[in-house]
């Protein structure tokens, strides 16, 4: 196992030394480090640069581990506990310091000071911890999340708190799969927002979190989705670009909306039936945006960014992985959950199905659409998704634009377009259904239509006046008893 860590050379989790460093700062910010992120291993008696196995003095084996030992005593704050053995490759000792990740984070180097002396790992080096990081790993420490912390700079608001109320009910209604389900389902209200830690009851003082602020009308400058389709495979020429603000279950589904608008979205016929599907599976597409959402480090001063590309979406969050958790850990269904309270009102709203399900059903989902599985990846102290597209390699053979011919023999798909639009009247999806639903009933509401569509009122209602400024539709009549007209 140590030989093939060692063929593969150093990273966010294995670093070597040729010898202990004189200078024990050299190691023991490293063994801060790891601690302060997902673990890793220091091995004496390798060389850094060539790999070379070098080894260590093999009678003073036990004394350089007892130094090394008293070292990390010494030096490090809180206390850390390294595993520190010796190992024998081709005939030659080393050392291999093993960190576990710590639960009693921060720690730092006791001679710097915590704000000096904090170190995280990226990307195989060992670096200095930023303020944001720094807050996070003081919150980790606390084992407290920044959603759960009131506010101070907001007063409750009772009308935004029974608006809310009303949304995760909605939400509850439309994810209920029988009429029966949704009957059952009760009211929504303000002590579930307690109970769920969303508003504090403070010797009868009810105060806002954090998470209601996010949830309602989200004055955060930074806790917004951008948006962007690029030209080509890389950030360099923009074509569109939108930023979305408001309540955090909202933005998904712009951003989502945002994703499926500039993808191709094909039909595949078999016998009579024709069935539209996109070229990236949609369910894919939501994990990864209500991922990044959910389990994003908000401490931070940047946005979630979804990226639409010739050959990929790209989906960025801001935060490392948190708690100590790996790549790997996550696509085996591991999950720590960073923001408490949203993941547990998105849980009841069935945003997210269960904590450390969905990007299994990612790579699940990618799988049944036999494309290339989704990239996970650690870059800096951002966590991204990218999320391949087959149309870029000629595999997918959908059109974004025409409906496709097929004769009813067989299966077959029309060829790729460049335009992102849908259909022959340059409608996305959702623009489709609203359209399909005025022709059936022209009196439907965009209440039900969102129900229908399963998507927020808010997403119709883009969509509605984007039909109405490109003059497709029109509404006659009052707003309660007028009816919708398909423009010819």
């Amino acid at each position: 196992m140590l030989v093939d860590e060692m063929k593969a050379g150093e990273s966010a989790n294995i670093e070597f030394k040729r010898e202990v460093p004189q200078k024990s700062e050299k190691y023991i910010k490293s063994v801060v480090a790891f601690a302060n992120t997902s673990g890793g291993k220091i091995v004496i008696g390798i060389d850094d640069e060539t790999h070379e196995i070098v080894g260590v003095d093999k009678d003073g084996v036990f004394k350089i581990i007892d130094n090394i030992t008293n070292t990390i005593s010494d030096t490090c704050y809180p206390q850390i506990f390294p595993s520190i053995g010796a190992d024998t490759i081709d005939g030659k000792s080393v050392i291999v310091i093993h960190i576990y990740p710590g639960a009693n984070r921060p720690y730092y180097i006791k001679s710097l000071g915590k704000e000096a002396g904090t170190y995280i790992r990226v990307s195989g080096t060992s670096r200095p911890a930023d303020e944001a990081i720094l807050k996070d790993l003081e919150l980790q420490g606390t084992h407290h999340s920044f959603d759960e912390m009131v506010c101070v700079e907001h007063k409750y608001d009772f009308g935004k708190a029974e608006q809310l109320c009303a949304a995760i009910k909605r939400y509850m209604v439309e994810a209920a799969k029988t009429k029966s389900e949704k009957e059952e389902i009760k009211d929504v209200t303000v002590q579930n927002l307690i109970n769920w830690g969303v508003v504090k009851n403070i010797d009868g003082v009810l105060l806002p979190t954090n998470a209601f602020v996010l949830l309602t009308d989200n004055v955060f400058p930074f806790a917004k989705i951008q948006c962007a389709l690029f030209k080509g495979i890389e950030r360099v020429i923009f074509i569109d670009k939108r930023d979305f603000g408001g309540p955090l279950y909202e933005q998904i589904e712009e951003a989502y909306e945002f994703v499926l608008k500039h993808i191709n979205l094909g039909a595949e016929i078999k016998g009579l039936v024709r069935n539209e599907k996109y070229e990236l599976p949609t369910e894919a597409i939501r994990e990864a945006i209500v991922n990044a959402t959910t389990h994003r480090n908000f401490l931070d001063r940047a946005c979630v960014q979804v990226a639409v590309y010739d050959d990929r979406v790209e989906v960025t969050s801001p935060g490392m992985l948190y708690g100590g958790l790996t790549i790997e850990q996550i696509k085996e269904g591991g999950s720590k959950i960073r923001n408490r309270c949203i993941a547990e009102v998105f849980s009841r709203m069935k945003i997210i199905e269960s904590w450390g399900t969905g990007i299994k059903r990612m790579f699940s989902s990618c799988k049944e659409y036999g494309i290339r599985e989704p990239e996970l990846l650690e870059i800096g102290d951002s966590f991204r998704v990218n999320l391949y597209r087959p149309s870029y390699n000629g595999i997918y053979q959908g059109s974004p634009k025409s409906s496709p011919k097929s004769s009813s023999k067989s299966s077959s798909k029309s060829s790729p377009k460049s335009s992102p639009k849908s259909s022959s009247k340059g409608l996305n999806s959702t623009q489709q259904k609203i359209m399909e639903l005025i022709q059936k009933n022209p009196r439907v509401t965009q209440e039900e239509m969102a129900e229908v569509i399963k998507i927020s009122k808010r997403a119709i209602q883009k969509n509605i006046k984007e039909l109405v400024d490109e003059d497709m539709i029109k509404h006659e009549g009052s707003t309660r008893k007028g009816y919708w007209k398909i423009k010819q």
